[in-house]
């Protein structure tokens, strides 16, 4: 733990010592920068890393939020905050910050983003969003102006990155390379959730897949009061030789696209499995597709059902 004097902590006028507190912050990281450079992507990185992360934050109010993170009952021991032209004119406010953090001797780290003002007026027009400093104006303007307001901070950054050229990626992974060394940003998260299309579609998807095609046990007596976890189904499902054909084709796409998400820094992934009613044929693929990826060591595998409680009723 760092020992660590707040400001509203400093030595009386009577010259006593000002209490001590034993804080469980080690790292706080500021994130600044140019409008549209990739500030939001770079708070990705630290919140999937487990970080306690605060968007937009005036100035005035980091200084009060490090006073909470330092206070006994706080548990949060890594925060990163997004300060920037969104809470007005500011920066010698964060300047001033900055100053407070070094002489409290929290281990912090200002990272500054920043781009060719080409490539800013370029997101911007994609993304037909209005520049904070110029929301009747061309965006150009906007972006001379921020430059302006951010070079004495950009002086005072540990770590500055021009995302001119670099993608969503790169960004992730210069960040993580740079601030959070020994760390992996992030493991891709994957949920196999299965689901009945009767109770309705699922709403958090990135895949979604529909096996309604397979042989369907709900007609047959003996196993409808069962789920896709009982062997007698799966066995029933895969009779035909549907369903093995099935995963010969899916796996194969899966393995080309998971990977391909892992690179992208996607941080959570989830694959939804439909069938009827939610209970068999989705539950059993959904188990099978969670047990072959948890030996893939880029994801973290959960498996989900959605439905799978749900009392069987005419298909």
């Amino acid at each position: 733990m760092a020992v660590i004097r707040p400001r509203g902590l400093q030595r009386s006028r009577s010259s006593a010592p000002a209490p001590v507190i034993e804080s469980r912050l080690q790292d706080l990281v500021v994130i600044t920068g140019f409008s549209g450079a990739g500030k939001s992507t770079a708070m990705n990185v630290f919140e999937d890393a487990g970080y306690f992360c605060v968007d937009n934050l005036p100035p005035e109010m980091i200084r009060s939020l490090v006073e909470l993170f330092v206070h006994q009952g706080s548990k949060v021991e890594r925060a990163a905050v997004v300060s920037d032209v969104r809470g007005g004119v500011y920066f010698e406010a964060l300047r001033a910050v900055v100053d407070d953090l070094d002489a409290l001797g929290l281990r912090h780290h200002v990272l500054f983003l920043e781009a060719a003002e080409q490539a800013l007026v370029t997101r911007y027009k994609e993304t037909r969003r209005r520049h904070p400093l110029a929301p009747d104006g061309s965006v150009g303007a906007g972006v001379a102006e921020e430059r302006e307001m951010l070079a004495p901070l950009r002086e005072r950054a540990d770590l500055v990155i021009d995302t001119t050229v670099m993608s969503a990626a790169s960004l992730r992974e210069k960040i993580a390379a740079e601030l959070l060394p020994g760390e992996r940003a992030g493991r891709l998260a994957v949920t196999f959730m299965s689901f009945g299309f009767k109770h309705g579609p699922p709403r958090e998807e990135d895949l979604a897949f529909d096996v309604r095609f397979l042989a369907n046990p709900h007609y047959e007596p003996a196993l409808r009061e069962l789920t896709g976890l009982d062997e007698r189904v799966v066995e029933y499902v895969a009779r035909d030789g549907r369903l093995q054909e099935f995963y010969e084709r899916l796996e194969a796409l899966l393995d080309f696209l998971v990977p391909q998400y892992v690179i992208e820094g996607k941080a959570h992934l989830v694959i939804a499995i439909g069938c009827t009613g939610g209970r068999h044929r989705s539950v059993a693929i959904a188990e099978h597709l969670a047990a072959r990826y948890k030996r893939n060591d880029d994801v973290d595998v959960a498996v989900a059902h959605r439905d799978i409680d749900k009392a069987p009723r005419g298909a």
